[in-house]
């Protein structure tokens, strides 16, 4: 049976009575408790239940204030009382209005005391989302106060409220006794009753419903149980935004700065802008402030972070002891934001008061900060990029003087909309301009227009043809700066042109093999390019010779614009793939060929492209589900088959227990350009699951280079470089454990040694 309830005459559908009017007393308050709003009840069906309409009471107030919310009324049976003045729904009660809803198994009034008593497996849901569960909510007649006991709040942002009892106030403050809050489950993977890992207790909690914001008195949290930390000025919001509070300790021991104990408030300003601000307390060095700031405009967004402190810092770079104390400090800043469909602006700052600040104080190991600006128009067939960069570097024996500032550096590209010849067209220009200090300037401009056309034949082929021209002027100073001669081009005002040709035939087979589906595809590409004038032009941007699968079939191997492979070549590749349930496996290999050796010796020994037939190159990648993860890479010497690179990154093990490990080798035995160095390196990382919620955790990263692959630094053949150890403990609502680091090379006053660090995280708190 349905009915609803209101201020006037009733039918009682059930039992057919007629419930006395009365003015100012709707009945469906009982959404008081959160919902909060006393009104009128429309009756309507729901479910096949009956219907009756509620008339609306002659009243002398205002027209506005008669017109009354609509309510929908649901109930199983309905009884009014003549004697006793009671009205009585039963069995499934339920009200809604707009996005609030309550649901009871029984909701009483009594018009003589004005009482109005829900009970029974009360679920009320406000407008949020949020949930309240309890046996009872007493309401009075005004609707303007409400007791609730023994109840239990569900937050839709994660996290649980219970309460002996609670009283909410008329400004719709609700007021929590004996309150306990908690992000944990309460029940566990099995569906067994589990107590939380963590919660906060508070003999008061005061929850505004309207701003969301739920507040401690007397907080304590506990851990499995023990009470271990008093949480004075505690709050957090309901709709899951932060709120402004404390955060979370770090606690942390060092070699050179030692105990080191930090905090951080977090201030909330609005929906779109907050600040936190920190501070860092160390046992042997002064103390650090740090600020945070970041801020979402109709625009776009951007923060700023900066470090500052007085400390003493390494000055003399050659070994001897030598320090002076200065300010000292490092600025993050970054952002975006979109004008328009097509125009965006992105900016990032970064700068260090020296080179071994964030190192010594573990904010980051780069060893180059880039600050960037870039102002870009994207269209479907166009694209502009007016941008600068500035590089700081951090590296001990690097001189700053010959680190360029690139300001500005112009790329515009356009496509054209109809075909040529059948093909695209694209035409490019671009144009930078670098300084230095103490080195080479260098101005550059180009433009160029590329044709490609691909087709498919009636075999199955895929045959792609490219043409590209592009003309280069080039205006250089102070080239005797530079230290290796092949960089340095020619003083002054020099210009080159530029042609290539290409076609690329690629043609895939298909078929069937270890019940699944293999691909095999051969590849051949011929290109052709008259002489070009390379070393004439300094080389800024194309240093990073190497020839490697990624670039076998590029038509310039070099990496930038400002070496540009010429003369003919033909270069061939088979690629191989397999697929079966569970498994994926691919495989390439490659290798080119010069109809005449290579001019100007623009290849340095050693990259594999310096002779007219260059090595092998290849990669091979296995993947088994989510477990298995394999990929190796690899050049191989022409004529003796040594390996030139061997480069594997392997992964095996689920999400909890795992095994990574990182392999690189160059050899290379490049002894003219410094920037193509052999190394060696092995890196490696695990994790151990133990039972499903601890785990123990290693890292390392070690230099395996000798004294002959680099004879500049002379290193062993075994230097540890960073390892690091711990263990953590994970479920679903915390996380905690503890860190062993140990770095083994000296930076400056960042020196080596042990560094030691706990860490914890509460989930749905803003801890951490």
């Amino acid at each position: 049976m349905s009915g609803g309830l209101s201020d006037g005459s009733r039918d009682g559908a059930c039992h057919a009575q007629r419930v006395p009017g009365r003015a100012g007393a709707p009945l469906w308050a009982l959404v008081l408790a959160l919902l909060g709003t006393a009104t009128p009840l429309a009756a309507q069906d729901a479910g096949g239940v009956a219907q009756t309409e509620t008339p609306q009471p002659a009243t002398s107030e205002p027209a506005e204030a008669q017109a009354p919310r609509k309510i929908d009324f649901e109930a199983r049976e309905l009884s009014y009382n003549n004697e006793t003045e009671t009205v009585t729904a039963r069995g499934n009660v339920i009200l809604r209005s707009e996005d609030r809803s309550v649901r009871a198994d029984e909701v009483i009034w009594d018009r003589n005391s004005g009482r109005i008593i829900a009970s029974g497996n009360i679920r009320l849901v406000d407008e949020a989302g949020n949930q309240l569960f309890t046996d009872q909510v007493e309401l009075t007649e005004e609707f303007d106060t409400g007791a609730m006991s023994e109840l239990l709040i569900a937050l839709r942002a994660g996290g649980r409220l219970a309460a002996r009892s609670a009283e909410r106030g008329e400004d719709g403050v609700a007021v929590l006794t004996d309150a306990a809050y908690s992000a944990c489950p309460v029940v566990d993977a099995e569906g067994c009753a589990a107590d939380p890992s963590w919660r906060i207790t508070a003999k008061r909690v005061i929850y505004n419903q309207k701003t969301s914001v739920v507040s401690f008195s007397g907080a304590v949290l506990e851990l499995f149980g023990a009470r271990i930390l008093p949480l004075p000025g505690l709050g957090f919001r309901t709709d899951g935004k932060g709120t402004s509070g404390f955060l979370v300790p770090d606690v942390r021991i060092t070699q050179v700065n030692g105990l080191e104990l930090s905090g951080e408030y977090y201030w909330r300003f609005g929906d779109n802008r907050d600040l936190t601000l920190g501070a860092y307390v160390f046992s042997n060095v002064a103390p650090m402030a740090s600020a945070e700031w970041r801020h979402i405009t109709d625009k776009g967004a951007y923060q700023v972070t900066g470090y500052g402190t007085f400390s003493d810092r390494l000055t003399d770079f050659t070994g001897a002891d030598s320090f002076q104390s200065d300010p000292r400090g490092y600025l993050d800043a970054n952002g975006r934001f979109q004008f328009s469909p097509d125009w965006s602006f992105t900016s990032s700052i970064r700068l260090a008061s020296d080179r071994t600040f964030l190192r010594r104080y573990d904010i980051s190991r780069d060893d180059r900060l880039r600050s960037t600006v870039n102002l870009e128009r994207i269209t479907d067939r166009s694209y502009l990029s007016v941008a600068g960069w500035a590089t700081q570097t951090l590296r001990l024996n690097a001189d700053q003087g010959q680190v360029p500032l690139a300001l500005p550096a112009i790329d515009f590209r356009q496509k054209l909309a109809d075909p040529v010849l059948g093909g695209n067209v694209q035409f490019q220009a671009n144009s930078l301009a670098l300084l230095r200090n103490d080195g080479q300037d260098t101005q550059r401009a180009f433009a160029g227009a590329q044709w490609d056309l691909k087709r498919l034949t009636g075999l199955g082929q895929v045959v792609t043809l490219t043409a590209l021209v592009r003309g280069d002027v080039y205006n250089t100073n102070n080239s005797i700066a530079t230290t290796t001669a092949s960089y340095r081009g020619t003083e002054g005002w020099t210009t080159r042109g530029i042609a290539t040709a290409a076609i690329d035939i690629e043609w895939p087979f298909v078929g069937e093999a270890f019940g699944g589906t293999q691909v095999f595809k051969p590849r051949v590409q011929i290109v052709a390019s008259p002489k070009i004038r390379n070393l004439d032009v300094p080389n800024e941007d194309a240093r990073a010779i190497d020839l490697e699968d990624s670039n076998l079939f590029a038509l310039n191997r070099f990496p930038g614009y400002d070496r540009v492979e010429d003369g003919s070549r033909v270069t061939w590749g088979v690629d191989w793939e397999l697929q079966r349930p569970g498994w994926r496996v691919r495989s390439t290999i490659g290798q080119s060929f010069r109809l005449e050796a290579p001019r100007d010796d623009i290849f340095p020994e050693g990259t594999g492209l310096s002779e007219r037939v260059s090595d092998f190159v290849g990669r091979t990648e296995v993947r088994f589900r989510n477990l298995v993860s394999f990929t190796h890479r690899f050049r191989l010497d022409k004529d003796n088959f040594a390996i030139r690179r061997n480069e594997i990154d392997a992964t095996v093990g689920s999400r909890r227990t795992y095994l990574e490990v990182g392999y690189l080798r160059l050899n290379r035995d490049i002894a003219t350009v410094e920037d193509l160095r052999d190394r060696e390196e092995l890196r490696a990382a695990a994790r151990i699951a133990i039972g499903r919620k601890w785990s123990v955790f290693g890292s390392g990263v070690f230099n395996l280079t000798d004294a002959d692959e680099d004879p500049v630094f002379q290193p062993d053949g075994f230097e540890p470089i960073r390892t690091r150890l711990g263990v953590a403990y994970s479920d679903d609502c915390i996380e905690f454990g503890a860190t062993w680091r140990r770095d083994f090379i000296d930076a400056g006053d960042a020196r080596r040694g042990n560094a030691f660090q706990l860490f914890f995280a509460i989930r749905n708190l803003g801890f951490r």
